[in-house]
This record gives C-alpha cells, sequence and structure tokens, in this order.
C-alpha cells in the first residue's frame, strides 16, 4: 500500500486560491474628484481587465499606468456624474476575482485654479535638446509637487525614457531623459490637470496634449573670448559667426539654454526696466530667456562684432548671418555660452540641460522610473551627450 505524499509548500487549496483585490475609488463615494483614476490594488495575481462606464453606460476610455497602479481615464471626467469601474485580477492558477466601484464626482471646484502653460505645442518639429516644460501661476508648493508630477505624462517611440525635474520656487518643472532625443522621435505629452486638488485652496486649471516630433541635431557654440559662435549640425562645425555679446554692464549669462522662441520681426521695448529705456524694433530673433536675451540681427554693431561686446545681453549678428541662421535652427537646440561675467540662473529659460543628469534627477518630486535609471548608464552624465547623427540629414 503506497501513501501519498503530502505537497510541499502552500497546500493545494492555497495555491488555487483566487487572487487577492481592492480597487478605488470606494463604492459608493460622493464629491470624487473629476480628475480620479481607478487604482488597483493586487496579492496573488495581477490586473487583466478594466472597464470604466459612465451613467449612462457609455464606456470612458482610460489608459493603464506603467506600474499598473491605476487606470487614467483619457479626459476629465464629467461634474456630478456617476461612473461604475469593473476591475479582473487574474492569479497564477487561472483564478480571477472581479470588483466593482460607482462613485459620483463633485460640482464643478469654486477653489481658484492654477494657471498651467505646456510648452510643447502639437505638430511641430523640435530639436534635440527640446525638454517638455510646464509653468504654473502660482508656482506649485513642494508638499504638492509629487501629486502634479503624477498627473504629467510623456510617451516616447521609440522608446526612451526619463523623468521630471522641478526649478527650485515650483514655477516650472521640465521633462528629459539622459541623453539628448534621437532625431525622428515621436513625443506626446498629457499634461492632465483639469479638476486636479492640489494643497488645500487651489485645483488645476485645464487637461492639454500635444504631440510633436524632434528633427535634426543643431548646437550652438558662443564663446565671449573670441566673439565668435559655431554652428554645428550633426556634431560638425558647419559656420562660425562673429558676434557681439553683452557689455559688462548688462552682461549675456553663460550657460546651457534652449532656443524657446523665433520671430521674423519683434519689437524690444525695456522702458520701466533697470537697464533699459529703449524701443527697438529686431529682425530674425530667437529667445534663449525669459529675462529677454534673444541672438538676433544687429546691424548696428556690425563694426563690433567678433571684436568688442557692446550689447544689452543679447548675442548681436549681421543682418545676413541672423537671417542664415533662422534657417537652420529650431526650437529646442541647444545654446552654450561661455566666458562671460554672469552665469545663466535655473529657471531663467527652459535651463533642462544647465545641470548635469544626476544633478537634474535630484529635482523629480518622485522616485525616478526604472528605465530612466537604467537608461542612464549608458549615457554621459554630464548635460552634453555625444551627438546622434540626423535622420533628416541636411
Amino acid at each position: 500500500m503506497h501513501r501519498r505524499r503530502p505537497a510541499r509548500g502552500r497546500a493545494a487549496g492555497q495555491r488555487e486560491a483566487p487572487p487577492e483585490l481592492a480597487v478605488t475609488p470606494a463604492d459608493q463615494a460622493r464629491d470624487v474628484p473629476i480628475s480620479a483614476e481607478v487604482g488597483a490594488t493586487v496579492k496573488g495575481g495581477r490586473v487583466t481587465a478594466v472597464r470604466i462606464t459612465d451613467d449612462k453606460g457609455a464606456e470612458v476610455a482610460a489608459e493603464p499606468r506603467e506600474d499598473a497602479s491605476a487606470w487614467v481615464p483619457s479626459r476629465p471626467l464629467g461634474t456630478q456624474r456617476t461612473y461604475t469601474a469593473e476591475v479582473t485580477a487574474t492569479g497564477d492558477s487561472g483564478k480571477t476575482t472581479v470588483r466593482k466601484t460607482t462613485f459620483t464626482t463633485g460640482p464643478k471646484s469654486k477653489k481658484p485654479a492654477i494657471t498651467s502653460t505646456l510648452y510643447f505645442s502639437g505638430n511641430r518639429t523640435y530639436g534635440t535638446a527640446m525638454p517638455v516644460t510646464v509653468a504654473f501661476d502660482p508656482p506649485i508648493a513642494k508638499a504638492a509637487r509629487a501629486d502634479v508630477q503624477r498627473r504629467l505624462f510623456v510617451k516616447t517611440d521609440p522608446p526612451q525614457p526619463g523623468t521630471w525635474s522641478w526649478v527650485a520656487d515650483g514655477s516650472q518643472v521640465y521633462y528629459r531623459a539622459p541623453d539628448f532625443w534621437r532625431p525622428g522621435t515621436t513625443i506626446s505629452v498629457r499634461s492632465a490637470l483639469q479638476g486636479l486638488p492640489i494643497g488645500e485652496d487651489r485645483v488645476g486649471d485645464a487637461d492639454r496634449a500635444a504631440t510633436s516630433k524632434i528633427g535634426r541635431q543643431v548646437a550652438l557654440e558662443i564663446d565671449s573670448g573670441t566673439k565668435q559662435m559655431s554652428v554645428l549640425r550633426d556634431g560638425k562645425l558647419i559656420r562660425k559667426i562673429p558676434v557681439s555679446l553683452g557689455k559688462p554692464s548688462t552682461p549675456t549669462s553663460s550657460g546651457k539654454m534652449v532656443i524657446m522662441e523665433k520671430h521674423d520681426f519683434t519689437t524690444f521695448d525695456t522702458r520701466g526696466e533697470p537697464d533699459g529705456g529703449y524701443v527697438v524694433d529686431v529682425a530674425d530673433a530667437q529667445r534663449l530667456t525669459w529675462g529677454g536675451e534673444f541672438i538676433h540681427g544687429a546691424p548696428w554693431s556690425v563694426g563690433d562684432q567678433g571684436y568688442r561686446n557692446v550689447s544689452h545681453g543679447c548675442t548681436n549678428l549681421s543682418a545676413s548671418a541672423a537671417n542664415w541662421l533662422m534657417g537652420v535652427t529650431q526650437v529646442g537646440d541647444l545654446v552654450t555660452v561661455k566666458g562671460t561675467e554672469t552665469k545663466l540662473e535655473q529657471g531663467n529659460g527652459w535651463t533642462a540641460w544647465n545641470v548635469s543628469w544626476d544633478e537634474f534627477v535630484k529635482g523629480s518630486a518622485l522616485p525616478v522610473p526604472a528605465a530612466a535609471q537604467a537608461q542612464q548608464q549608458g549615457a554621459a552624465a554630464s548635460p552634453s551627450p555625444t551627438p546622434v547623427p540626423s535622420a533628416t540629414g541636411g
């Protein structure tokens, strides 16, 4: 007579137990924010299906977070509407657990909104140093930054993971990868802040989304010592241009900046500024800082270009050189200035590349994604990655 050996480890009944599953918002919850996500906590399995419907039976589109901790509706929920979420979890044995939750959103918030601006437009072509930037007015307090950051989403194709980093005063947050974006990359951004509770007395203002591509790699290197600008494409020098930078009383900032705007024509009106008081029309102007530093055509200083710094902080070029440069650069191209009397202040422009990656990640309010940490191992720890040849060429 043979006796059956007992199963090792957990009993068979335990091995076949269905997964434990909890979902949020809680069933019958009321006054739920319109930014609500359907959260799921699973033990002994994984979420395999989520279906969200509104009070008219229509299905609500949603996407899972990378860690599958929640499903994020693709657009804000409606106010004073009732939603039902059905979540299915499957265990290793194949057994499933289903949980339903029904919740109702609150009325439109009477709290003042924080104004957010997404500096990333759709259907554009940007330079390889383009950071995704979101600005806030008033700034976001430290205690609320993690909640805001969790509602900022970036996808890249091909994948090139990165992270967000906050300017110290909370007025801006940047997203970048350890290395420059590869030419041809598609970047999709969503700033999903509408109705999001921010601190105790504010809410997010809007839900914004955009998808654009990365173009060829162009970089400008400006040296105050030589009074020359080097224009590089795919890491190769294509032209040197004489420049005149800011005079000692109004110096140009040294640091790593990004072209923020391009204007065929614009007017500088500095009346009321400490070192201003003038109004001048300029052509072929490219903004580098919020403080008003531009690269632009300046026919009045051609005699000084290449020899002396005479501007109010801008980079002066001849009219023909400035016009040529406008045809070469893109918003999002890196501009490096060195040798001047003052350093670039963090947050004065899109200064995501003015620090190393190791320093950049310290500004994140959340843990850096594992994928971005893995990518960092193959990237330079300084803000000067190796140029990648452009797919677009020429």
